[in-house]
């Protein structure tokens, strides 16, 4: 069994998987004052309340854009579960040729991805990351990580508008309206984010595709992707679970050439 753990900026998402199976997933606030006894506390409850063991555990691999949570989380690794975890970054080979100017800069969970998507799809692909920020990535026909896009996620944009205005109100969860002209201030905001992004979104995907020739299959994953890709022209399919996946095939790998 895989601990696979995905630290974002909002959440952290950790899927337990068996046998190239997710077979437990849960996702948590990244809380960047939490302390290794803490989170051992969360994990441990979580871990019990399914009737896991964490000696079941046997390799854990962690993506993180958060270098705080990191170190928690590695502690946590190596304390509780008693394992030395495989942390994803520029020195850990991923079995991708990697086209970017300084590999350093990547967020881990955009390479996560971009492996996930090549392994699943086997041709040039978009995948498209609706987080903290909204990443695209393009990955080419050869599976060549070419690099991509970075935007401010919706959320961060609803925040911006409540922050820097005097009347508008805060809304705490984004609701596709059913008409673009709406006719109150909620509706207003929702429309603006939602239809504003999916145009956004529409605008980068096809300039990528019309910069990298061909015709990529464009996924989209990330806990708002379901909000948007309805509305979106350019999607092909939600793929929810692809950064767990792309960790666990990366620590596969790693086992296979570790066994060799």
């Amino acid at each position: 069994m895989f601990l696979c753990i995905d630290i974002g900026n909002t959440n952290t998402v950790l899927g337990v998987t068996r046998q190239n199976k997710i077979c437990q997933q849960w996702r948590i606030r990244s809380e960047k004052k939490l302390t290794t006894d803490e989170l051992r506390g969360i994990v441990s409850g979580l871990f019990q309340m399914e009737g896991m063991s964490a000696e079941a555990i046997k390799i854990i691999i962690i993506s993180s854009v958060v270098p705080a949570l990191t170190r928690i989380f590695k502690d946590l690794a190596l304390n509780y579960f008693h394992i030395t975890p495989l942390i994803v970054g520029h020195k850990l080979d991923i079995g991708m040729p990697v086209q970017y100017d300084n590999p350093r800069e990547i967020g881990a969970d955009r390479i996560v991805n971009a492996v996930s998507a090549y392994t699943k799809y086997l041709k040039a692909l978009v995948v498209i990351d609706f987080g903290t920020a909204t990443t695209f990535d393009y990955i080419s026909g050869e599976g060549e990580y070419q690099g991509g896009a970075i935007a401010p996620g919706m959320m961060i944009a609803l925040d911006a508008l409540f922050q820097n205005t005097s009347k508008l109100p805060r809304i705490e969860d984004l609701v596709r309206p059913e008409k673009i002209i709406a006719k109150n201030t909620i509706d207003s905001i929702n429309s603006g984010i939602i239809y504003g992004y999916a145009g956004l979104v529409d605008g980068i995907v096809r300039r990528i595709k019309q910069e990298a020739g061909g015709n990529p299959l464009v996924i989209a994953t990330g806990g708002l992707a379901p909000l948007i890709c309805d509305v979106c022209q350019t999607i092909d399919r939600i793929d929810k679970d692809l950064t767990i996946e792309g960790l666990m095939i990366i620590a596969g790998s790693s086992l296979a050439k570790a066994s060799k």
